[in-house]
């Protein structure tokens, strides 16, 4: 565990104290937009809509598609890779650090980026008392938010042990995610409209198919991080 959080610190110090501002350039940016602009513009309903938690939950997708990339071909651009690869630590510590970096750093700014649009809201918006999110609201953020987080990293890293350059993951791993989170909308369409038509669910057929669809998006996390947990050997990444 202790090697993996060293990773991970490497990791943050890479992506943001070693780059100067341009470290913080996109965070900032983030904050801004997701903290201030947007809510401001949206008013209470950034707050209230139980369709945020959905919104919200995909945002950290998106932080970890933007770091993920750098984890393996970032090394291997910057001639890194052969001294983390001699060093004592263990695959499964790289990996993890790898992964826990990129999903801590996306927690983190959707974390700030909520309390900051929470605090505008208020301060510009408030009517007669404070307004916050939603149990539920907050439930949905973080089960979707941790489960695509996961998703991502586990993909992330499986892409970036093949590819060359950072440039190169970022487009696969942008074209897969894309192609992967359009595929259950594509077959939904492909449903005959007599079907759709007759599906009104209730309430609490909603969170039967919350339940559903996370367990079911646990169960492909799982296979997924296997994977990567496969496919991650130091020899395969030296003879390469």
């Amino acid at each position: 565990m202790m090697d993996a959080i060293a990773v991970a610190w490497k990791e943050w110090s890479e992506q943001i104290g070693q780059r100067g501002f341009r470290g913080y350039q996109g965070i900032l940016l983030m904050i801004l937009v997701f903290g201030i602009v947007l809510p401001l513009q949206n008013g209470p309903a950034w707050i209230t809509s139980p369709i945020i938690g959905i919104a919200w939950s995909w945002v950290p997708m998106f932080l970890v598609t933007t770091v993920i990339a750098d984890a393996i071909a970032g090394e291997r651009e910057r001639h890194t890779l052969e001294t983390l690869l001699a060093s004592c630590l263990s695959d499964r510590a790289i990996l993890f650090g790898k992964m826990g970096a990129a999903i801590g750093y996306a927690g983190a700014v959707t974390a700030i980026s909520l309390f900051v649009g929470l605090v505008a809201v208020n301060l510009v918006h408030r009517q007669g008392g404070l307004l916050l999110y939603g149990a539920p609201v907050v439930l949905v953020m973080c089960v979707g938010g941790v489960l695509g987080a996961v998703f991502v990293a586990a993909v992330g890293v499986l892409i970036s042990l093949r590819a060359a350059t950072v440039r190169q993951a970022q487009q696969t791993l942008g074209g897969a995610i894309m192609a992967l989170l359009l595929a259950p909308l594509a077959a939904v369409r492909l449903l005959p409209t007599e079907w759709l038509s007759s599906l009104r669910p209730d309430s609490a057929t909603y969170v039967q198919l919350g339940v559903i669809a996370a367990a079911a998006f646990a169960l492909l996390d799982a296979g997924v991080v296997a994977l990567a947990t496969v496919r991650f050997r130091r020899a395969r990444l030296i003879a390469d």
